[in-house]
């Protein structure tokens, strides 16, 4: 008779998700503003003037207050339903890594539904200076101009690079919580201060980081280069094909340190304010399908 048994999965409830969705946003929101604000003030305020730094904040933080909801809280759901789907504890522990990888490419698919319409008038915005007052008008402006179509745009790109960016993200900070607490004896994990586990959170965000910076890379520097106006005229994916046989192989991660540095610093600290906003909620913490 087999000794494999069924799983014990949290009963999160809409309060629960909730939670997770509202720390999800911020952190996104909160990260995202300061990562942007801290690259470009320097140079907008010596450039073109104080009052250019709202250009296009009003999308930004719309947008990563939606994405990032949508983004954290549909990955608790799908890693519960894929966990679900499993049947067993020996089925899901064997798997996660592919329920990690699976989990966070759905739970990214429709977070991005709801940023690329508000990345594609966050675009029009700071390109083209007086192309609205305010999101809600710049919005209406596209739609009414350009249609859905336009709204999304930019969706496949949006996707090549935000898929494999969840992907590095969330399997790898799994991962990495992993490696440390597997290595552990009972009586560490039982005695570990507050610090320490603040040590090992902060390192497997900084490591998910470089991960998902890594991946993701390629298909960032092909979208600056479609916002840009770059590239032959066509469907998007032949735009994307032309531009990746120019770029190369090195052109294509050009650029790969620094943004390294940079998406680090945003996802430990995603990570970080996460856990924190969670906890001051009084959320659950998430399923775990960690190898003992």
């Amino acid at each position: 008779m087999s000794s494999t048994k069924h799983f014990s999965v949290p009963q999160f409830s809409a309060k629960d998700y909730s939670s997770f969705a509202l720390s999800g946003a911020l952190c996104c929101t909160i990260s995202h503003i300061d990562i942007r604000a801290c690259l470009w003030t320097r140079y907008t305020i010596g450039t073109e003037g104080a009052a250019a730094l709202l250009t296009g904040f009003g999308p930004t933080a719309v947008g990563y207050l939606a994405q990032g909801g949508a983004k954290f809280a549909g990955y608790e759901l799908w890693k519960v339903a894929l966990v679900r789907l499993a049947g067993d504890q020996e089925t899901a522990v064997k798997y996660r890594t592919a329920i990690y990888l699976g989990a966070a490419s759905i739970a990214e698919f429709f977070g991005d539904i709801l940023l690329t319409p508000l990345e594609a008038t966050r675009i029009r915005m700071v390109s083209q200076r007086g192309y609205a007052t305010g999101l809600v008008s710049g919005v209406t402006r596209l739609a009414r101009e350009g249609g859905i179509s336009q709204l999304y745009a930019g969706f496949l790109p949006i996707l090549c690079k935000q898929i494999p960016y969840a992907m590095g993200q969330f399997t790898v900070n799994e991962m990495c919580h992993e490696l440390v607490y597997r290595n552990m004896s009972e009586d560490t994990k039982r005695n570990l201060s507050d610090t320490g586990k603040f040590g090992i959170a902060l390192g497997s965000g900084i490591t998910a980081g470089f991960a998902a910076a890594i991946l993701s890379h390629p298909a960032d520097t092909l979208l600056s280069q479609i916002n840009k106006g770059h590239g032959p005229t066509g469907s998007m994916m032949h735009r994307l094909g032309v531009l990746a046989r120019e770029a190369g192989f090195k052109g294509l991660f050009a650029g790969l340190g620094p943004r390294m540095i940079m998406t680090a610093g945003l996802v430990s600290s995603q990570f970080l304010m996460y856990g924190g906003i969670k906890n001051a909620l009084g959320a659950p913490p998430g399923v775990e399908i960690h190898k003992e």
